[in-house]
């Protein structure tokens, strides 16, 4: 069941058209990742799907809803955590309950039991500072998933961590997803990242930016942890790499 879509959005900056007619959409409890090349408007159009930036023309749904143009509907991470440094964690994680109006305990309140079910049990009363980069990532991501209604937009969340930190983000984001049932587009440079995270897969190329090709990666998610150490998957990282070199020509 299609949860989130866009119907053919186009934008253009300065006379510069950026992306153009981009269908996509998302199911419940999936993860999709936008792939391409810097400069192809992966960015513009998570701009446009979480309501920060108007299309030129094209509309944004969710579950039928036209959203387009309204910020606040989908919840939307930055690559940087965004960690606001003088206040201690458990505020930071809470900041977008107390932006829409609840008070400060209250959103403490709400927000604490989620710390054990991130990995973040102990770290309420810390500050940014004095938390691993893997740490603030998990922190950044509640804080995320506490604004949203099930549905996530990542901007490229894990690409600063080391190559461990990463893959151990990587099995711990699959595990929350199914968890807490989840949705998530995810933008990456990263093809083996798109493969082990991903049930489907936007190639994104050209200029402007148009969808030149869509995989499915019809691998049980319980069984993503080790894929990457497998024959398919090497075979999968070929046939992507192949479309992306097809793609920059």
């Amino acid at each position: 069941m299609e949860l989130l879509r866009t119907d053919r959005i186009t934008k253009s900056y300065q006379d510069r058209t950026i992306v153009r007619d981009i269908s996509i959409h998302l199911e419940k409890q999936e993860l999709i990742s936008l792939l391409g090349l810097s400069g192809s408007g992966k960015t513009t159009i998570l701009n446009i799907m979480s309501g920060l930036v108007q299309p030129d023309s094209g509309k944004v749904f969710l579950e039928d809803r036209d959203i387009t143009g309204q910020p606040g509907q989908i919840s939307y991470m930055l690559q940087k955590d965004l960690m606001l440094p003088h206040k201690r964690v458990i505020d930071n994680v809470a900041l977008p309950l107390v932006i829409a109006g609840m008070g400060k305990k209250e959103a403490r309140e709400k927000a604490d039991p989620y710390f054990a079910r991130f990995d973040l049990e102990g770290t309420q009363m810390l500050y940014p500072s004095q938390m691993s980069g893997g740490m603030r990532q998990r922190a950044a991501l509640l804080r995320t998933y506490l604004s949203s209604r099930g549905v996530i937009l990542l901007d490229e969340p894990f690409s600063a961590l080391d190559m461990i930190t990463r893959e151990q983000l990587h099995a711990w984001y699959l595990d929350i997803m199914a968890e807490m049932k989840l949705s998530t587009i995810l933008i990456t440079h990263d093809a083996d990242e798109a493969i082990k995270l991903s049930d489907r897969i936007y190639i994104l190329a050209g200029s402007p930016g148009e969808i030149r090709h869509e995989f499915r990666i019809d691998v049980p998610r319980d069984e993503r942890k080790e894929f990457n150490v497998t024959p398919e998957f090497a075979a999968w990282k070929r046939q992507i790499r192949d479309a992306l070199r097809e793609s920059a020509e």
